[in-house]
């Protein structure tokens, strides 16, 4: 085995190289910003009660519009989770009657009840927001559909989910998205542009708003946290599309004018100075993963040497025991909770059992080193996070020996 990860180190490099130019180019993005608003010690301190006049929280809102190359920006440790954020911006943006299309086929299983594909009370279906998908082909947008149906003029909104969620393809590049977007707005100008950002934020040096999306949104316990943000989420756009959002967060009149953080500045800051690291070193752990399992016989994507736009690596095993022993190591070779076997249960949102491994200082960080996946065929591991590169191999390698193929 000490032979076969010399050998993918050996062979790794170069890709290394190339994601630490695009850290390069992000972390002057990150500094640039902190510069330029000039972030001192009073910016680190929070609020309580209504949260009026929080001068770090709006100093944090202005250094990620300027990241993002937004008007306008909604960070909140109010939202708790990704889903909820996503929620959040539909809820704002849509009203009875409109409808909203998917361009990447169904949207992330937990979106389901809130658009209403599974039967709720409170989805956008039960307000009568109707809803529309349009599939992939050999997993690239279908832009000539997609131009077909929006020029009908009768869209309100095109979701883009960047990720890959559970469905197999690669995460969309920011050219893929830029591509999209151009064919949305040439078909119809009014029609707006979301885009999911979870899980890509930093691993290129452009963003989705940077190509045209009308707004952006993601979750802070995932790249853009570092892994110091201890809960919360944030939505980039345009300051008209991000001022509706606002009044759906708190309340219509109150927008994004009071919110308090407590000690959630000083994270929030933190982990965004150090994102641009721990995305690039994350993204190396995928990279190591894909080149050792690969050489294993399985099939990965996306392979050692492919760009990524997100921090997931898949690993199919078409054995479902497989996939419950890979999760299982990487949970065995985490900080915390290495004592716990995680098995398949019924996870809230999702219609297949999953099986999660996230031995993480924050519950459910994704960016912190986990690995998960639904068991169905063909029962498909999604690997992501690693703070650093060396804890994240130390993990694969010995969930690797879970199988028994360090014998080949």
């Amino acid at each position: 085995m000490d032979k076969l990860v010399q050998e993918v180190e050996n062979e790794i490099q170069e890709e290394f190289k190339k994601n630490e130019a695009i850290e390069f180019r992000n972390s002057t993005k990150v500094l640039n910003a902190f510069q330029k608003f000039q972030i001192s010690e009073a910016h680190l301190n929070g609020t309580t009660g209504y949260g009026y006049n929080d001068l770090g929280r709006e100093a944090i809102e202005k250094i990620y519009a300027e990241i993002f190359e937004s008007e306008e920006a909604l960070v909140r440790m109010q939202f708790i989770s990704g889903t909820h954020t996503i929620s959040t911006v539909l809820f704002g943006l849509l009203r009875p009657g409109d409808t909203v299309l998917s361009i990447n086929g169904k949207p992330y299983d937990t979106l389901d009840e809130v658009i209403g594909i599974r039967e709720n009370p409170s989805s956008l279906g039960a307000f009568g927001v109707k809803y529309e998908q349009i599939d992939l082909v050999d997993n690239q947008f279908d832009l000539q559909a997609i131009r077909e149906r929006v020029s009908k003029k009768d869209i309100k909104l095109v979701m883009i989910q960047r990720s890959r969620g559970y469905a197999y393809r690669n995460a969309f590049l920011i050219e893929q998205i830029e591509e999209a977007i151009r064919v949305v707005k040439e078909a119809s100008p009014s029609t707006l542009v979301m885009v999911d950002n979870c899980y890509g934020e930093f691993t290129e040096d452009r963003e989705p708003t940077s190509v045209g999306a009308d707004v952006a949104v993601g979750s802070l316990i995932k790249n853009i946290g570092g892994g110091i943000a201890p809960t919360g989420g944030y939505i980039v756009g345009k300051k008209e599309v991000v001022d509706l959002i606002s009044d759906r967060y708190s309340a219509p009149g109150l927008g994004k004018e009071g919110g308090a953080t407590f000690d959630f500045n000083r994270k929030v800051l933190q982990g965004l100075f150090m994102a641009p690291h721990v995305v690039t070193e994350s993204k190396k752990v995928g990279i190591f993963a894909a080149r050792l399992l690969e050489k294993l016989g399985y099939v990965v994507s996306p392979k050692y040497d492919e760009k990524r736009a997100d921090i997931v690596e898949m690993i199919q095993f078409h054995d479902p025991d497989k996939l419950i022993k890979f999760c299982q190591g990487i949970q065995y070779n985490s900080a915390i909770d290495s004592h716990v076997t995680p098995e398949p249960w019924d996870m809230p949102g999702y219609d297949s059992k999953i099986i999660m491994a996230s031995g993480s200082f924050t519950s459910g960080s994704s960016i912190e080193l986990s690995c998960d996946g639904p068991v169905r065929p063909p029962y498909v591991a999604y690997l992501q996070g690693g703070l650093t590169y060396t804890y994240g191999k130390i993990a694969v390698i010995n969930a690797v020996k879970m199988l028994g193929d360090d014998k080949k």
